[in-house]
């Protein structure tokens, strides 16, 4: 089955096409944050116009790039949600009247299972059952999965998510947008043991996780830098390597935790921050020291993509899943709402 995925829920617009038996031919992605980079920060309205002129385009050029027709296309593949709801309508809407036009089947993906099952993508792909840690700006959690649709969420950011907390910590240290990369290259500048910084809710039981905290702390240093005169570059990088070390390090603590709770020994990593240096580092080490095995995306494949939509979307249009010609957007999804297949 040759199946066309798009991905749309924020500010990347993500085409590919999938084939059942061949694998991902062909992808093509357009970034949005020099769009938005003006504003520190995306502006919902201006990303679903994005969406809009890119759309097409972008499919042309996905569908030149593998030598394909669109008649070709076997099945259609989109982003349903969660995300922004202009954002997710855009593709939404191109999806169903395309897949109307072509008189083929199209179904609706759950971003967050598009990123979990992204390490399918590559040559060598974990073995059910393992344990996910879907870190991403919007989202940290920690899941169970013992197939396609069969989730169970164990640990859940009670506020900030990882990503979100970099970002934020960007924003105070007026390092610009996006901010995670630019924490992570700072912080191979920083000296290791300057600051030290909290492992927020590692020092009571449980797989829940709050990133917030660690916001406020960064704030703090930098202020009290700014009062002592030592508001150097040097500073900023001492203190991104101080709170880079502290997140890689609670992720680290609970994926132990998990694994060891669920008795499995194969981890999977993914989402945007799944391509910090520090957080695999960490994890690769962890799972070392258990022999176990970790499983990440390749780095194209980290931050939203349409190759993720199309690979999922490809696994329950094979199961027979098809959406009827209306549609919804649902910028707020649970994951343990998806049908096993």
């Amino acid at each position: 089955m040759l199946v066309l995925g798009i991905e749309s829920s924020c500010d990347e617009t993500g085409i590919a096409l999938y084939d059942s038996e061949k694998g991902l031919l062909a992808h093509q992605l357009h970034s949005q944050v020099e769009l938005h980079a003006l504003y520190g920060g995306v502006v919902p309205e201006l990303a679903s116009r994005d969406h809009i002129q890119r759309v097409i385009p972008l499919i042309r050029a996905t569908c030149k790039q593998a030598n394909i027709e669109l008649n070709q296309i076997d099945g259609i593949a989109y982003t349903k949600g969660p995300g922004l709801m202009g954002a997710l309508l855009t593709g939404s809407s191109v999806a169903r009247s395309l897949a109307f036009a072509l008189n083929i089947p199209a179904i609706g993906v759950h971003h967050m299972e598009g990123h979990l099952l992204a390490p399918m993508l590559e040559e060598k792909k974990p073995e059910f059952p393992f344990i996910c840690l879907l870190i991403s700006g919007g989202h940290s959690m920690i899941i169970r999965v013992d197939g396609i649709g069969q989730y169970k969420l164990l640990g859940d950011t009670l506020d900030d998510a990882a990503g979100e907390a970099f970002d934020k910590t960007a924003k105070l240290l007026d390092l610009g947008y996006p901010g995670g990369p630019k924490v992570s290259n700072l912080a191979l500048e920083g000296v290791t043991g300057r600051y030290k910084f909290p492992r927020p809710m590692t020092d009571r039981p449980g797989l829940d996780m709050s990133f917030s905290g660690l916001k406020t702390f960064t704030l703090n240093t930098w202020q009290k830098a700014v009062k002592e005169n030592d508001a150097t570059e040097q500073t900023k990088a001492d203190i991104c390597r101080a709170f880079e070390l502290a997140v890689a390090e609670t992720l680290t603590i609970k994926c132990k935790r998990a694994l060891e709770q669920e008795s499995i020994n194969t981890l999977v990593v993914s989402g945007g921050v799944s391509a910090n240096r520090e957080v695999r580092a960490k994890l690769d080490a962890l799972m070392a020291k258990r022999k176990g095995k970790a499983f990440y995306p390749r780095l194209e494949f980290c931050t939203d993509n349409g190759a993720m939509i199309a690979y999922a979307g490809t696994q329950r249009l094979l199961a027979g899943k098809a959406e009827e010609l209306s549609f919804a957007a649902k910028p707020r999804w649970s994951l343990e709402e998806l049908e096993a297949i």
